[in-house]
């Protein structure tokens, strides 16, 4: 379970493209607080903050609005074009009480044995759609492959969860197998393991150095 955090917001007055630009020059993210049948609240948040967040895998945070600290999932995250930055972000109220649903990263662990009977792993499934309590969210669902032989699959029937979690997802769907290769991926693979590694020494452009 990912830990708690804090995230405190400031009223924001007016609404438009110019007002958001504004506030993103100050390093500020426009975002609304909604839900629980309570009034819809226009904020703004720290944009450090939030990234920072987001990519540590907070789905559920507290938001501190107007002197009051409420739980609320992350809703929708609007990105820049290059996904860089976050232009604008929906908070949804929630209770410490109820149970949500949200998508989540699947984790392999493990050596599959079925890799050295001459077999390929193959991931269907990258995320999975839960429902969980609000104070117990995984950052990830984790399925060991160190027992998958060739030929031999995980469903998401069999997948071992954290307590009060529920997958959404059809009990039949595959979430990783290991398949025999087709000759165009075995050519693939042997490719791969010969290559080798790119020596770049042309100078940076312009644009590449901008972006640094």
């Amino acid at each position: 379970m990912a830990e708690t955090v804090v995230l405190q917001t400031e009223k924001r007055e007016g609404r438009g493209t110019r007002q958001a630009e504004k506030l993103r020059k100050k390093g500020q993210v426009p975002a609304v607080v909604y839900g629980h049948k309570e009034q819809t609240l226009a904020v703004s948040v720290d944009h450090t903050l939030l990234l920072s967040a987001v990519r540590h895998g907070a789905r559920v945070v507290d938001v501190q609005v107007e002197g009051k600290t409420e739980k609320a999932q992350i809703m929708e995250l609007q990105w820049d074009y290059l996904g860089k930055d976050v232009l604008h972000v929906d908070f949804k109220r929630v209770s410490a009480d109820e149970r949500i649903e949200l998508t989540v990263p699947v984790e392999l662990r493990g050596i599959a044995p079925g890799v050295a009977e001459g077999g390929i792993i193959d991931q269907p499934l990258h995320i999975l759609r839960i429902e969980c309590p609000v104070l117990a969210v995984p950052e990830h669902i984790r399925v060991s492959i160190a027992e998958l032989h060739l030929h031999g699959a995980i469903h998401v029937r069999e997948l071992k969860l954290p307590e009060g979690v529920k997958v959404l997802d059809e009990p039949d769907a595959i979430v990783v197998h290991v398949k025999t290769p087709t000759e165009e991926e075995k050519t693939g693979v042997a490719a791969e393991a010969t290559a080798e590694p790119e020596i770049i020494t042309r100078k940076k452009t312009e644009e590449e150095t901008e972006e640094k």
